[in-house]
């Protein structure tokens, strides 16, 4: 039996943010590339944003995911305040996902709260567009 996948009007939305003082951006500017060329419509939020700030930014780009890029440790801090903000804001049919590094102990904590799938350095490019594509077919109506 093959799977027939649900056509999509537009191109998918995807925000790629850095938050918080983590100035190593270089992830962040490949994933979007990546992206992009993978057929993505891509806003990069830039360095130093806030939690708050990034979702506000989703909010503004009608995205249907935002792709945090962490490296400084401060994702236990970062992705539940992401959450936190979308729910107060009602986005719960916008994934949120990414990448960096993440101990698999907190990546599965962050997953029990609701954070989509966290990519370790040196993930396949493929796979990260794959997982955001499989997504939104089935989770958002474009």
């Amino acid at each position: 039996m093959t799977e027939v996948k649900k056509k999509l009007s537009r191109p998918i939305r995807l925000l790629v943010a850095k938050v918080g003082l983590d100035g190593h951006d270089r992830g962040a500017k490949v994933i979007a590339a990546a992206m992009r060329d993978a057929g993505m419509e891509v806003i990069y939020t830039g360095l130093r944003q806030t939690p708050t700030m990034v979702v506000n930014t989703a909010l503004q780009e009608d995205v249907d995911a935002i792709g945090v890029s962490i490296l400084s440790g401060a994702h236990m801090t970062v992705f539940p305040k992401i959450m936190q903000v979308m729910a107060e804001k009602q986005m719960d049919d916008v994934l949120l996902t990414g990448g960096g590094i993440i101990p698999d102990d907190d990546r599965e904590e962050l997953t029990r709260l609701g954070v989509g799938e966290l990519f370790p350095p040196g993930t396949k490019l493929e796979a990260i567009a794959a997982y955001i594509e499989d997504w939104v077919r089935a989770n958002r109506t474009i």
